[in-house]
């Protein structure tokens, strides 16, 4: 399925009345570590992905296993699609935004749940929300969450809010630096649990997300690398 001109969505299953879970590369790389871990814990089986067509194509191998730029998966058991993103999609929000909603749409998903980091002045390291749906406002209260009053949002999140995706929460760990945060990624994967019942053990959590981020701040360095050697050697030729 196209969306724009410069992205395709694949999927193999349109299963219905989902929730969906999107995490991309954000402040602290909250997201995408969190996902990360909900993909191999939960054994998700891949059903699809997203081709961004203006950006330079790129997929990683890691233990043989290949690794797209945006891949979906889905569990049965939590009839849950998780989108995983190892690019945070440059320039193409707006038309992720839109595969996410073609994703909603083809699957009459319950809630779309997105992940995000913001940055904190404070010590603390909550999970704070923000929903413009009061039920699933009333739900995350009910499970011990703040509203987030203030913060600045980009990304495939802030692209979301703006076109009012219905049935849209989105959840932020907070982080104190641009660094891969593995402990904000863990409160994130542990929220999740008491949202969804996920049965997360949550003994082994923090040191599986701290793995998760150094080979995501890898496979995401190199991915910047790559990029910034491409442009260089546009200009170059230009």
């Amino acid at each position: 399925m196209k969306i724009g001109v410069i992205m395709d969505l694949h999927l193999t299953q349109t299963p219905q009345n989902v929730t969906i879970i999107e995490g991309f590369p954000g402040f602290g790389l909250v997201g995408t570590i969190a996902t990360e871990f909900l993909v191999n814990h939960l054994e998700m089986e891949e059903i699809g992905y997203v081709v961004l067509k203006n950006q330079q194509p790129l997929v990683a191998i890691h233990k043989d296993k290949l690794l797209k730029p945006i891949s979906i998966y889905y569990n049965e058991k939590y009839n849950l699609i998780v989108v995983h993103a190892i690019t945070p999609g440059k320039d193409a929000e707006w038309d992720i935004a839109e595969a996410l909603r073609a994703i909603q749409a083809q699957t009459k998903a319950k809630k779309i749940i997105s992940l995000e980091g913001v940055m904190s002045k404070e010590a603390t390291s909550n999970v704070l929300y923000y929903s413009a749906d009061d039920k699933l406002g009333r739900d995350a209260e009910k499970h011990g969450l703040k509203k987030l009053d203030d913060g600045l949002v980009v990304g495939v999140t802030a692209a979301l809010m703006s076109m009012k995706t219905p049935s849209l929460v989105a959840l932020f760990g907070e982080v104190h630096s641009q660094l891969p945060d593995s402990g904000a990624a863990a409160k994130m994967v542990q929220v999740l649990d008491k949202l969804l019942g996920l049965d997360v053990d949550p003994k082994p959590l923090e040191k599986q997300a701290e793995l998760f981020e150094a080979k995501l701040k890898n496979l995401i360095d190199k991915s910047k690398q790559l990029t910034e050697n491409q442009d260089k050697q546009v200009r170059y030729i230009g």
